[in-house]
């Protein structure tokens, strides 16, 4: 565990196996963390894990100017960080928020990256599964404690199934924190004005950044019952880049936890591919 310091002086948290294989930088959904990959450790052979908190989640700095929450820092900010670590080149595994730094990465600096994984994310996303991320982004939690949440946790995640209480525990303890007043995020709340900004934003054709990737080993993977990216918008992105693993992993909606026996096989193909 280790933090770096921005070139806008925000200290970032991150996480780096340190060994000398293929090295994968892990991105996060919008408002999570790092911890989300903890599912796959010691479960990728080959796979050198650097997973980072951005600007605003888990243990890096919360900013005063939430407009740096933006897909376009966070992404000078995986730059930067990749730097810190003398890496020239390396591949990107993509959760949500962090398939479309992917894309963004690829625009800045393609010639840096050697594979991308995308986890229930594409280059066009569903009006029902951002309304839902509306629906308590930047909210308070309203439990009071992590038994409480992880309780109803299944209830209120749309899409899920056959998932173990434990399982629920754990991700109520990655996304908040135990006060002697009741649960908080573990993510500035300021993240709603910058999505809320952006969203005034003209929003730009994605599909040609994702086809961008086409000489790359991509690998590309949904939930079956996800609400933010269709099963016809995953249709038409395994056409745009035929050579891409793909699976869909049944019982999951957004996102998969991607320790799901398809998920793991899929993204060790992927590996393999980068090797």
């Amino acid at each position: 565990m280790a933090n770096f310091q921005t070139s806008d002086g925000v200290t970032i948290f991150y996480t780096d196996e340190g060994t000398k294989e293929v090295p994968v930088l892990c991105l996060s959904g919008l408002t999570r963390n790092s911890t989300d990959f903890s599912y796959i450790d010691g479960h990728l052979p080959g796979a050198r894990l650097i997973k980072m908190d951005y600007r605003g989640r888990g243990k890096s700095d919360w900013v005063e100017d939430f407009t740096t929450y933006s897909v376009l820092r966070e992404a000078q900010d995986a730059i930067e960080l990749m730097d810190h670590l003398g890496l020239e080149r390396f591949a990107i595994l993509g959760t949500s928020r962090g398939g479309l730094i992917a894309m963004t990465l690829g625009a800045m600096c393609m010639d840096r990256l050697i594979g991308v994984a995308m986890n229930d994310i594409g280059p066009e996303l569903d009006t029902a599964g951002l309304s839902a991320i509306m629906g308590y982004l930047g909210r308070p939690p309203v439990w009071k404690t992590y038994a409480e949440a992880a309780a109803v946790r299944s209830s209120v995640m749309a899409g899920f199934a056959n998932v173990p209480d434990s399982r629920w525990r754990e991700e109520v303890e990655k996304q908040h924190h135990q006060t002697p007043n009741g649960l908080i995020n573990t993510y500035d709340p300021k993240l709603r004005d910058a999505v809320e900004a952006a969203s005034l934003q003209a929003v730009p054709d994605l599909w040609p950044f994702f086809k961008a990737f086409a000489h790359l080993p991509v690998a590309l993977i949904r939930g079956a019952n996800s609400d933010l990216l269709s099963a016809t918008a995953f249709e038409r992105m395994q056409k745009e880049l035929p050579d891409a693993l793909a699976v869909t992993v049944a019982d999951r909606g957004h996102i998969p936890f991607l320790d799901e026996p398809e998920a793991l096989d899929t993204l060790r193909a992927w590996i393999a591919r980068l090797t």
